[in-house]
């Protein structure tokens, strides 16, 4: 049998990766062949925190734009290259350091808490990063009298709020398009069809609000539904005796997925959610990218210190998930 073309591609890849002394990142959701030629795969923040563990001088960061500068702020020291510099952020995007600034002046003294998908100038700007897993624990981590300016994600801000019961909490509207297209009605219509599958569901995801406010006033049975991180859905499996399960994420995440468990069955909540600047990053962009050793994403120093004080914070809290998510709906308190 004649080999795949990705097979080259990967092996020169994997080849010119050690002579440059480098390191494949690549993000859950980014193509099959990218995800499988990666020395480690996972979310953000999960792949900067190898990023600055590892020896490499040299980091390929095959994600998006937020990212690559995440990885650029905890490694300073490093060359972090982007294959393609057109793999932006629509949720990123929502949000300006001008538009935050203007936002913080009309609520002098509130707690600015910024999701981790959001540019530098951005974290800069604020007084603790989050992920999708640690938002309500970082936000319980705050005097309950402290206004708290939450962005850019409105769902997931949402989803905080109602959990945390915190009333004194602006959020931003902005959405990410891929979660915003999961739809309530989708997510209804899959588990019809899949009765006895498992419900893994993004906090971020836009079918998330009403998930949980459905399952808090009982319209729908809270029974095999679990509100996961996107390394949560990945570990959740294993644990589950569930054979099928429905996944409220971009779909890029199924393919991890699969060969993670390869005796269970994975349907999309939709089949149309798919992050087109996830998939921008190809086999070729990734050769290209440590051939010519170009793209660097590199961050401004003042900017990245200001920026690390954030993201420092958000690791500093930690630990368990909040009482407040005990019961039927399963949380998962990871990145």
């Amino acid at each position: 049998m004649p080999a795949h073309p990705h097979d080259e591609l990967a092996g020169r890849i994997r080849s010119l990766a050690r002579q440059r002394n480098a390191v494949i990142l690549a993000h859950n959701y980014e193509r099959p062949e990218v995800q499988d030629v990666a020395d480690f795969v996972g979310d953000s923040l999960g792949l900067s925190r190898e990023a600055a563990k590892t020896a490499a001088e040299v980091i390929v960061f095959c994600g998006v734009h937020f990212m690559a500068e995440t990885a650029a702020i905890l490694s300073p020291e490093k060359t972090v290259l982007l294959p393609d510099l057109a793999a932006g952020c629509s949720l990123a995007d929502t949000i300006t350091a001008d538009q935050l600034r203007a936002w913080k002046a009309e609520h002098p003294g509130a707690v600015v808490v910024s999701y981790v998908n959001t540019s530098a100038a951005v974290k800069a700007e604020s007084d603790y990063c989050c992920t999708s897993g640690n938002a309500v624990e970082i936000v319980n981590s705050i005097p309950a009298d402290r206004e708290i300016l939450f962005l850019p994600d409105f769902f997931l801000g949402a989803h905080v709020r109602r959990v945390t019961g915190r009333e004194n909490m602006r959020l931003w509207l902005g959405e990410c398009h891929v979660h915003a297209g999961i739809t309530p009605m989708s997510l209804a219509r899959q588990r019809a069809e899949h009765p006895t599958a498992e419900l893994l569901v993004h906090p971020e995801c836009g079918c998330a609000t009403s998930v949980m406010e459905a399952l808090s006033a009982g319209a729908i049975p809270a029974e095999g539904v679990q509100v996961l991180s996107t390394e949560g859905m990945i570990r959740r499996p294993a644990q589950s005796p569930n054979r099928k399960f429905i996944v409220a994420t971009e779909t890029g995440i199924l393919h991890r997925l699969r060969r993670a468990n390869p005796d269970k069955t994975f349907i999309p909540a939709s089949d149309r959610a798919e992050c087109q600047y996830m998939k921008l990053t190809t086999l070729p962009k990734v050769l290209a990218s440590l051939e010519r050793m170009q793209h660097v994403v590199s961050v401004p120093a003042d900017v990245a210190a200001r920026a690390r004080l954030a993201l420092e914070r958000m690791v500093a809290v930690g630990g368990s998930a909040p009482a407040q998510m005990a019961g039927a709906v399963g949380f998962d308190p990871g990145e």
